[in-house]
């Protein structure tokens, strides 16, 4: 193995500088001692952190081995620890997907105390091999077929160290060799041999069984790795120029697209944009499977009767006016722009009077002469109603929704509908219904603001005195 290369590979592809110590995960085994070695010859300064998953009896001698191998070389060494399986167990997930978060949390914990430019692993190119193969067998796109990267950004874990793997194009038999050759005796980790384990599986006996269609299998696959990680490059680009076209908003829990723009674009760009919404969503959402991608797909070119559908562990897609939504309903319980009442019995609205609002709305009423004067766009203004006064019962009452509420729109003449049907053709998002305002005279509903009056209260050519509701808001 060539020190110089490595050298590259640090600077070029890892973005390292010398002086400014490197947080490197140390397991004890050949990978990260190798690692380390390198990284102290080529005169990086070090940090060595090791964490026990408290999985195996001989954990505790792993830890004194890597504590000592640090105490011979000067380096600083810091220690974690985690019951692992009781994590796993609490959260619901597998034994090596706890693993992993429990052990990456406290290294970029230690590399934030220490100051370290990055964290370092061992990974090698066998291990790139059996991660892309494990996005294969999973149905994975472009963004898991590319592998891993000797350089991430903006992981789940930090928004500025970086996580980095200087020994993706190193094959493990290399990295034996050179440990006997520097005389570096790392632990041996029997659960590697365990094929309970996916990984192991992969490892231990799918590759062995690929090598007989190819000997050169793995090497295959690590050069496709490097041609999709090229091409995802290019790809990247066409979607953050199509996110900025578009994006309309976001908050917690919310994303919205412009779904006239979204529909412009190519198919694989559509499939990338939902991809990444769901990541602004869920950022560390792994193995987002095809069938969710296309049922986004889907509905973006025809959504469902109700203007929604559920996605993917909690997130729902809508349709809200020319826009689809994606939320997270863990999270995401209403919009700022949403008109919504306080939660109480209802208010009472005389004939001059105003009411408040949440959201910085409010709701004015008054009563207004000469009809034939009204111009057409104040009547359409769905922000504006205007009433026959005779045909209401003061005060009126702004009110949410009750069990049972119908509805008769302007423009139907001989019938009502649900309440809830009504909101549904009109596309008011569920999320927003249980607290939107309803004005009504007794019973009747007779305004639903930023929608339509009712048929009954209708101005005609017989009104003599009408009622004007309005709705605005104080920025």
């Amino acid at each position: 193995m060539d020190l110089e290369q490595i050298r590259l590979i640090l600077e070029s592809e890892c973005g390292l500088q010398p002086g400014k110590p490197i947080l490197a995960g140390v397991s004890g085994g050949p990978d990260s001692l190798c690692l380390v070695d390198m990284l102290e010859s080529l005169g990086y300064t070090l940090v060595i952190a090791h964490f026990n998953h408290q999985l195996r009896a001989q954990a505790r001698d792993d830890a004194r081995v890597v504590d000592e191998f640090a105490q011979k070389r000067g380096i600083r060494f810091v220690l974690g620890s985690e019951k692992v399986r009781e994590f796993a167990e609490t959260h619901n997930l597998s034994l090596e997907e706890a693993a992993r978060i429990c052990r990456y949390r406290f290294l970029f914990s230690q590399a934030e105390i220490v100051g370290a430019q990055a964290v370092a692993v061992g990974h090698n190119a066998d291990d790139q091999v059996e991660t892309v193969l494990m996005h294969l067998l999973r149905g994975s796109g472009l963004s898991g077929l590319r592998g891993m990267p000797f350089r991430s950004l903006a992981t789940e874990w930090s928004s500025n160290i970086p996580l980095v793997r200087p020994l993706l194009g190193v094959w493990r038999a290399e990295i034996l060799e050179y440990c006997t050759a520097r005389q570096l005796q790392p632990v041996t980790d029997l659960s590697n041999q365990d094929t309970t384990f996916y990984r192991n599986r992969l490892r231990l006996e799918l590759i062995p069984y690929l090598n007989q269609f190819n000997p050169q299998v793995k090497e295959r696959i690590w050069k496709m790795t490097n041609v999709l990680a090229a091409d995802f490059q290019v790809l990247e680009g066409l979607v953050e120029t199509a996110w900025r076209d578009c994006f309309a908003k976001s908050q917690e829990g919310f994303v919205s697209l412009d779904r006239p723009r979204l529909l412009q674009q190519p198919l694989g760009v559509q499939r990338a944009l939902i991809r990444r919404a769901i990541k602004v969503l869920r950022p560390d959402a792994k193995d987002i499977e095809f069938d969710i991608i296309e049922r986004a797909v889907a509905f973006i070119r025809q959504p469902s009767r109700s203007r929604r559908a559920d996605l993917f562990q909690g997130i729902e897609i809508e349709l809200q006016g020319s826009c689809i939504v994606l939320m997270d309903v863990n999270i995401h319980s209403s919009n700022p722009d949403w008109l919504q009442l306080p939660l109480n019995e209802g208010i009472s609205l005389g004939e001059q009077g105003s009411v408040e609002l949440e959201n910085g709305w409010s709701m004015s009423c008054e009563l207004a002469q000469n009809v034939g004067t009204i111009p057409e766009s104040e009547l359409r203004d769905p922000q504006q109603g205007w009433l026959d006064a005779d045909t209401l019962n003061f005060p009126l009452l702004v009110r949410t929704r009750r069990p049972g509420d119908r509805f008769q729109p302007l423009g139907i003449a001989d019938h009502s509908v649900k309440l809830s049907d009504f909101w549904i053709n009109a596309g008011l998002v569920r999320q927003a219904r249980d607290r939107w305002p309803l004005v009504c005279s007794g019973n009747e509903i007779v305004w639903i603001p930023g929608f339509r009056p009712a048929q009954v209260c209708r101005i005609t050519s017989s009104t003599r005195q009408m009622v004007h509701l309005k709705i605005f808001r104080n920025l």
